[in-house]
């Protein structure tokens, strides 16, 4: 038995295929779904979600920029403000775009506090696709 696992941003879906298991980047800490999960809704944060379509079968990462998932008799819907597949980002533009965003998240320490949380998330999405990419941080 499978879950049927859809990822869906505003301007495409992402992720529309048949999985075993998925790891969710939720607010509360990393959510494991596997078939004849109870029904939840969860929020999410900016991170990775990582899906497995077959028990053999290599982890696929998608960076999120946080949303909703919803679990429902084997399929997860998961709506999102952005979402991007790991194999679709280029490692050396994102590990420069994380190292950018580290040092003006470091900068705005000192600034104020509008700019240390535009900083911090900037620096959340960055670090999401880092390792969607396959960069570890």
């Amino acid at each position: 038995m499978t879950l049927t696992v859809r990822v869906i941003s505003p301007d495409k879906t992402v992720w529309d295929a048949q999985a075993e298991e998925v790891i969710l980047p939720s607010t509360t800490g990393q959510l494991g779904i596997l078939t004849g999960h109870a029904p939840m809704l969860s929020a999410l944060d900016t991170g990775v979600m990582r899906v497995r379509a077959t028990k053999n079968a290599n982890w696929q990462a998608i960076a999120l920029l946080g949303g909703f998932a919803e679990v429902e008799e084997d399929e997860v819907t998961i709506l999102v403000n952005g979402a991007e597949r790991g194999d679709a980002i280029n490692l050396d533009d994102a590990r420069k775009s994380y190292s950018e965003a580290q040092t003006k998240f470091n900068q705005s320490a000192t600034g104020d506090k509008q700019a240390q949380i535009q900083a911090n998330q900037a620096l959340k999405r960055a670090r999401a696709r880092f390792q969607a990419a396959g960069g570890m941080v």
